[in-house]
């Protein structure tokens, strides 16, 4: 539950921010719905299905033209689904963030919330100067995982879990820069909810075979991005729903998207 004097969000079962009591929302137009991006791209798809099953329909068949309308219209929709990110500069295929986006969305019916690309505040100065990838909040804990996209032509290796290597180049400073990144989300947090709040780092990597599972380097968990769903699914519960809640509005408020504009 949210704590007390806060919002009440309609998953938690109450009214809508902003809906009032006595005015319920008017309905929607025609105008409304054709201005809907989602609506657009239905009767894009809807044209270019119907014109090449009437074109295949009279050199073929109407089975032929009807699968081939299908089809179009399938292909689309795959397409757009495995671009498609909450944060606008992750809107490619190849976004190393986007991937990991998609396998957390996974988690949302475990009970896990999750903010991406949220800005992370300088010591004591306020001004944004770090991001985490993806803030995750949930019953085993707060995460800051960031998602990399290395060369898959060099291999990756470790040295007695202190030093991380992508062929001759050290990645010390990526695993500093991430271990600074979670500790200042955790002093943030920690500060807003008024209980300790550790946040863990992690490193996804995208691109070269990672020859382990989990591996913590520098206090950093390291691992393939294939793998980023599993490493936080079968970890013990120390939170309650009501923690969850809590460090994710104090999460929300405290540490601002990354990039202007978004949500």
């Amino acid at each position: 539950m949210p704590p007390d004097g806060g919002d009440v969000s309609p998953e938690a079962g109450g009214r809508p921010r902003g809906e009032s009591a006595h005015h319920p929302p008017e309905p929607r137009t025609y105008g409304d719905l054709l201005g809907s991006p989602q609506i657009r791209r239905w009767i894009q798809r809807a044209v270019i299905g119907l014109a090449v099953g009437v074109v295949l329909t009279v050199l073929f068949d109407l089975r032929i033209g009807v699968t081939a309308a299908a089809l179009v219209v399938i292909y689309d929709v795959v397409r757009r689904a495995r671009s498609t990110s909450s944060v606008a500069a992750w809107q490619k295929s190849s976004a190393a963030e986007r991937r990991t986006e998609k396998q957390l969305r996974a988690l949302e019916r475990d009970g896990y919330r999750v903010l991406h690309a949220r800005a992370v505040p300088r010591d004591d100065e306020g001004s944004s100067d770090g991001r985490i990838d993806h803030l995750v909040i949930g019953p085993s804990g707060v995460y800051a995982i960031d998602s990399e996209k290395w060369d898959k032509r060099l291999p990756v290796r470790t040295m007695s879990h202190r030093k991380l290597f992508h062929g001759p180049f050290n990645k010390k400073e990526k695993l500093d820069e991430a271990r600074w990144e979670a500790d200042q989300a955790s002093k943030t947090l920690s500060g807003r909810v008024g209980f300790e709040v550790p946040v863990q780092p992690s490193v996804a990597i995208y691109g070269p075979a990672i020859p382990w599972k989990v591996m913590r380097v520098r206090d950093v968990d390291v691992y393939s991005g294939t793998r980023a769903r599993g490493y936080l699914r079968g970890r013990p519960k120390i939170l309650t729903e009501t923690d969850v809640q809590r460090i994710y509005q104090a999460a929300e408020s405290s540490l601002p998207p990354k990039y202007p504009g978004e949500e």
